[in-house]
């Protein structure tokens, strides 16, 4: 009883600082809500400590609950609207929150390592393996993780009623509850690695789905952006039958809100090539390039929305390899464009994506060609007013060798076109000798048919 009298004398001593520097700051409830971060946090943290273990134990996983929203605040938020919900959290308060929570994490084990070593074991883990200043949360999880999934699923929209269903879902809980859940979902999940969170993956998924099919942008990006920390921290067998649920929840919100479609491609594009990197003809490859397309083809000229999918797709790219021809009559008809884009970026993501293809199709049978070589000969012209125009010809320069070497004299005929112009005596300069004609000696990639 001494271990754990001293072990709530310390968690007061913790929260103490925490509570003093969380009065002093300023705050101003998000507009339109009645709901108050500060004083939900200032309810988490322990002002005495209940003489029933099973009553501190309750408070144990509050203080744990209000040190993972604290240290949320360094999450940047993903939609306008709530991007000042916990912005007004100073940095070095988030520190001393996560600082707080890691030093009673490992006070913890002198009083309940037998309790924490046996909640641990339930979960498949070995103790040995996991750092003292993580066991703690550990045995907090199925808890904890249950506990923000109710909250999130509070507001989340009742699909039997069709009649106005943000409202109703509004009307049961303030969305703002689900978002502070959906941030300490998010922490909870990420403090977890390789290996340990394969074990967790019963609880993590459902709670990460529940939040991805929350009607809000801000927590369904919170749920994408957890099965994107998920995907890289799991074995793909550990997924079990929750692989093909959580590919299609991203099928589902490819078209949702733009101000989270960095997160949905990303996490799309992450879960596909990890669940399906041996399979380039999984149907899910071309459900998700085809939903990506769809939404890329309805607004060509959204920048934001461009950079994004080409910053991230290069991966799946070479997870579907030679299937992509299939696609050609989609992508390339974007990229054609994008060429032309005002800015940079674009243009140079566009060329290192038009490489990837080549690296992975040399373009076989295909009547993009010809119209390739015009398209790089006048985007390698115009360069000459950019600021990035060294960087842009060295890629056009390398798209070209690559093309000479696979198509031989069906690039030649495109090439002896511009042959003769002199602002491309330069780049001729590096389409002769050695590199003609190389598709004799290169290996091609392996065919595959194309439905």
């Amino acid at each position: 009883m001494e271990s754990v009298s001293s072990l709530g004398n310390l968690l007061l001593q913790l929260s103490e600082p925490i509570s003093e520097c969380l009065a002093n700051e300023a705050y101003t409830p998000h507009e339109g809500s009645i709901v108050s971060v500060k004083a939900i946090l200032e309810s988490l943290l322990p002002r005495k400590i209940p003489p029933q273990e099973s009553a501190f134990h309750a408070t144990i996983r509050d203080f744990s609950m209000a040190c993972a929203l604290l240290s949320s605040s360094s999450f940047k938020p993903l939609t306008q609207d709530y991007s000042g919900l916990l912005s007004w959290i100073p940095s070095h308060l988030s520190r001393l929150a996560s600082s707080a929570f890691y030093d009673f994490s490992k006070a913890y084990l002198t009083a309940f390592d037998d309790k924490n070593s046996k909640r641990v074991a339930e979960l498949g883990l070995e103790c040995d393996f996991i750092p003292q200043e993580q066991r703690l949360m550990m045995e907090l999880m199925p808890e904890v993780l249950l506990s923000l999934k109710d909250i999130i699923k509070e507001s989340s929209m009742d699909k039997s009623d069709e009649a106005d269903e943000f409202s109703a879902a509004s009307a049961r809980a303030p969305v703002v509850y689900a978002i502070v859940a959906a941030y300490q979902l998010r922490w909870f999940i990420s403090q977890v690695h390789f290996p340990h969170l394969g074990k967790l993956c019963g609880l993590v998924i459902p709670s990460a789905l529940t939040a991805v099919d929350h009607w809000s942008p801000e927590v369904k990006g919170q749920g994408m952006i957890s099965f994107t920390h998920l995907a890289k921290n799991v074995d793909t067998a550990e997924l079990g039958g929750y692989a093909d649920v959580i590919l299609d929840a991203c099928c589902q919100n490819i078209a949702a809100s733009d101000e989270i479609w960095c997160q949905v491609a990303e996490t799309s594009i992450v879960l596909v090539t990890f669940v399906q990197r041996n399979n380039p003809r999984s149907p899910w490859y071309e459900l998700i390039l085809s939903e990506m397309l769809s939404h890329l083809e309805r607004q060509p000229r959204n920048k934001e929305r461009r950079i994004s999918w080409l910053e991230y797709v290069d991966s799946l790219f070479d997870g579907v390899a030679l299937v992509l021809l299939a696609h050609f009559r989609r992508i390339f008809p974007l990229f054609f464009q994008w060429m032309h884009a005002d800015d940079d970026e674009t243009l140079i993501l566009v060329l290192k994506r038009i490489f990837t293809i080549l690296r992975q199709t040399w373009i076989r049978n295909s009547p993009y060609v010809e119209r390739l070589v015009g398209e790089l000969v006048l985007v390698y012209k115009e360069a000459a007013l950019r600021k990035a125009r060294e960087e842009i010809r060295a890629h056009i320069q390398q798209i070209l060798i690559l093309l000479q070497q696979s198509k031989g004299m069906q690039f030649k005929a495109a090439w002896d076109r511009h042959r003769f112009d002199p602002d491309l005596s330069e780049l001729g300069q590096s389409l002769v000798g050695d590199n003609m004609p190389a598709h004799c000696n290169q290996q091609s990639p392996v065919p595959l048919p194309i439905p």
